[in-house]
């Protein structure tokens, strides 16, 4: 069977046998959740989707009955309060478990829930004839768990991270049981299941370490406690607490329901509940207290004693509908895990199955075993993709692929550093290397010196269907494999025949990349191969000339390109570029990512008059003032925006032409600008740059610079791409040239020359290159109509083998501080110097 067979339906069904949940899901699904039509969400492992009808049950409910605050004693307050109670009582029995045997104290989140057990926790700092408290996790544990230990080590309290296979390798033959002569208290804290690869811990460790037969328990005497975290868990997969007696569980409920997503409980083994101490008391947690002195008793009630304030009461109501909506939809936990298992397992079969043109596999994934069962597997898949050649492709450039596909991922080390490390192999110090490279957790830099820095995760929800499935795989296919696409018959017939994890060969080792140099061979090879199909004869020796064609601003962020002949050069760039954006009724910045009829905004910038119009098809034109002087504007509103994660200072420009704007993109906004005053710096500064380059609403440095060579070597790419363009006619020149958005546009190098250059100098300027541009779908946007399409992005990303740059970033050095001065021309020869020139 070839590819696209596998990807059927009927495929599907040879490795799925629990598809849906009886009756017709496809209906189902339709029905509630509507809002997902046309888009592949496969994040569930963040945070779920909610259904339709547990938002109309809900809104009913609390429109039609009065809750008031459950403290007082009315009959709403009577309300609140009894239907809160009904919540934890369902709670528990969808853990199966009762009130005699645990509590429910609410939360913010399973944050938060950690964080009361990290202060409530009873930890011993050690004394001369005693040790101390330890505090143990397993190293493939959630940030907010691993984040406990800034408590204790604040008390003196000894933190061992713990290797997952430590706990059994290390663990005694018998049973150590308590010591009585030693009851120092000791918390180990594990995953249900990991977040980072979905592999799913034995619920088994929980009486192992309290009964002190696994490591580190066993090593240790004193009184043994365990916090499960299951927060990634019951997203998909029951729990039972008869099964695994833990004394903490932290939970948040978004991660089962969607909605609502500021709630989340600790639940509390009644037995242990004595040990937790608290400092600090809020409303409903003391029986009694006395201002004047320090006397203070606490409720009896294990919730009350824990749950400072007043609970989010509204939110626990919403509970209810949530767990009527989800087991009206599924019939139980149970199916959902069956469910899911199977999409994430015919995932995982077909991508690691998935080879290049040339037998080279096309992902790498991080996994224990080969998704055998919903026992040890949840519905997490986590990979990195490679190329041809075998090295990784960036995760920030295939996020920026799904994007344009309408498929949801996440990317990241998923705020698990442990698992992230053991891995991708990154060592402690290669991390620390990584945070002094630029990288910091969340970000977009997703290599540093060939090594990637995370990876990519999709993970299923009891809502997700085949359909998704089918779309992402067929994404890869598309976008990431060099043509023509095969498959690894040998290893899937084996994992479709569920061998044993022992039977698990080297067929896709972890890759390790030497030189540093991601995609470097096979970017060559494709460019002499594209120079052979134009013609050209070679590169141009270093210092030749090239010239300068076109030249344009973007006053206002995001909407049309002005173009100009001649152009001062300011202290920020390009005068005036940049120098606007259009902000929501929230103040968040605009973009075409979000409002892709920006770009039918055409500014225009009269110098003569000070004065910066805004024109529209079907519009009358409005004005603005250039005027920069800050002075003029001492009576202005100032307002706070982001760009590019960046704090910037602006200023409003009038209710005319927020007017304007709100008339023509049909929602309330505002035109703002940024202060003349204030003073943005370059995130990394050029190497030779004594200080770092100012910067105007830009994303990332003063300018952009395209190559028409490099332009016309896309045009041919998507010529000769089958089943590339959509159907749609092949894009012009100008209409690829302005899909790139850039300030200058060059003529006179090959393709792609301008990757490799350092400096150059336009007229008087000379500019430095502060590295390539990482392209986002926006570049997907018809500047001319305001419609998205998937090229040029797919023929760019298929030639750069998924590192999807395009242009240069550029910053002028003005030593003397005369830019302003300067002017750029149309026409101007260039001179550029090449890297150790």
């Amino acid at each position: 069977m070839d590819f696209h067979d596998l990807c059927s339906f009927e495929s599907f069904q040879q490795c799925c046998d629990q598809y849906g949940y009886g009756g017709n899901f496809r209906d189902v699904v339709e029905q509630e959740f509507r809002r997902s039509k046309g888009v592949a969400y496969l994040d569930h492992a963040a945070a779920t989707l909610y259904p339709e009808s547990l938002l109309r049950d809900y809104f009913r409910d609390i429109s039609t009955n009065l809750y008031g605050n459950p403290h007082s004693h009315s009959p709403s307050s009577s309300l609140t309060h009894d239907t809160v109670e009904r919540v934890r009582d369902r709670v528990l029995q969808h853990f199966n478990t009762t009130s005699k045997e645990y509590s429910v104290i609410f939360t913010s989140g399973c944050t938060a829930a950690l964080k009361l057990v990290a202060e409530s926790f009873p930890w011993s700092s050690g004394a001369k004839r005693e040790a101390g408290s330890f505090f143990c996790y397993l190293t493939d544990s959630h940030t907010s768990v691993v984040g406990m230990r800034g408590r204790t080590a604040a008390l003196g309290v000894v933190a061992l991270p713990v290797a997952p296979q430590e706990l059994t390798t290390r663990a005694k033959d018998r049973v150590q049981g308590e010591d009585a002569s030693c009851q120092t208290p000791h918390l180990f804290c594990y995953p249900a299941q990991s977040n980072f690869s979905g592999r799913k811990y034995p619920l088994s460790h929980v009486r192992g370490i309290q009964a002190r037969r696994l490591y580190p328990a066993c090593d240790l005497p004193g009184r043994w406690f365990v916090l499960l975290d299951a927060a990634s868990h019951v997203g998909c997969s029951p729990l039972s607490l008869q099964d695994c007696p833990a004394d903490f569980i932290p939970i948040s409920f978004y991660k089962i329901f969607g909605f609502p997503s500021g709630l989340g409980a600790l639940l509390v083994r009644n037995d242990a509940a004595g040990i937790l101490k608290k400092s600090y008391f809020g409303g409903g947690t003391a029986a009694a207290y006395l201002s004047g002195e320090d006397y203070y008793v606490q409720v009896e009630n294990i919730s009350d004693r824990f749950e400072d304030g007043t609970v989010s009461f509204l939110d626990i109501i919403a509970l209810n509908h949530a767990f009527e909506s989800l087991y009206r939809i599924t019939g139980s936990m149970h199916n959902i895990q069956q469910h899911t298992f199977g999409l994430a397992r015919y995932t995982y079969m077909l991508l690691s199955s998935l080879c290049h043109g040339n037998g080279r596999p096309v992902a790498q994934i991080y996994t224990e075993g080969q998704f055998e069962s919903p026992i040890t597997q949840g519905a997490i898949l986590n990979f990195n993709l490679l190329d041809s050649s075998g090295q990784i492709i960036g995760y920030s450039q295939v996020d920026r692929m799904t994007s344009l596909y309408n498929i949801h991922v996440r990317t990241g080390c998923f705020c698990n550093t442990g698992a992230c490390q053991a891995f991708l192999g990154i060592s402690s110090q290669q991390m620390k290397r990584n945070l002094q490279a630029g990288h910091v957790c969340g970000d977009n830099m997703d290599l540093v010196d060939g090594q990637p820095t995370g990876s990519v995760r999709v993970s299923f929800g009891y809502m997700s269907t085949f359909e998704d499935c089918q779309n992402f795989l067929k994404f890869v296919a598309e976008c990431f494999v060099e043509k023509p696409v095969t498959v690894d018959q040998v290893r899937l017939q084996k994992l479709k025949t569920a061998g044993s994890p022992s039977e698990e060969s080297n067929e896709h080792p972890s890759v390790e990349i030497s030189n540093g140099q991601i995609h470097k061979g096979a970017e060559k090879k494709s460019t002499e191969a594209s120079r052979k199909r134009f013609g050209h004869g070679g590169s141009k020796r270093p210092g030749e000339a090239y010239t300068l064609t076109n030249i344009y601003i973007y006053p206002i962020k995001s909407c049309s390109a002005y173009e100009v002949q001649d152009w001062p050069v300011g202290p920020l760039g390009l005068l005036y570029d940049r120098g606007w954006m259009v902000v929501n009724h929230n103040g968040v910045c605009l973009s075409q990512k979000r409002e892709t009829r920006l770009c039918l905004i055409r500014p225009q910038v009269h110098l003569a008059a000070n004065k910066l119009f805004l024109q529209a098809s079907g519009m009358e034109s409005v004005s603005v003032p250039l005027e920069d002087d800050v002075r003029l504007h001492a009576d202005s509103r100032v307002c706070h925006s982001k760009v590019c994660g960046d704090r910037v200072e602006t200023m409003d420009c009038g209710d005319e032409a927020a007017s304007w704007l709100s008339d023509f993109l049909g929602q309330p906004c505002r035109l703002i600008r940024q202060r003349p005053d204030y003073t943005r710096e370059m995130k990394k500064k050029p190497a030779d740059a004594a200080d770092s380059p100012l910067l105007s609403l830009v994303n990332e440095a003063q300018y952009l610079m395209i190559n028409r060579a490099s332009v016309a070597l896309i045009q041919d790419l998507m010529s000769s791409r089958q089943d590339g363009c959509e159907g749609h006619q092949l894009l012009h020149t100008q209409s690829v040239i302005s899909r790139f958005r850039a300030n200058l546009v060059i003529a006179g190098a090959e393709p792609f020359e301008e990757d490799n250059w350092s400096h150059l100098i336009i007229g008087d300027t000379r500019f430095m290159v502060a590295g390539r541009c990482g392209r986002c779908q926006m570049i997907g946007v018809d500047q001319d109509t305001g419609t998205k399409t998937k090229e040029p992005l797919i023929s760019l990303s298929a030639y750069r083998t998924g590192k999807v740059t395009f242009g240069v970033y550029l910053s002028h050095q003005d030593p003397e501080g005369s830019a302003r001065a300067n002017v750029l021309s149309v026409g101007s020869l260039i001179r550029a110097e090449p890297h150790n020139y």
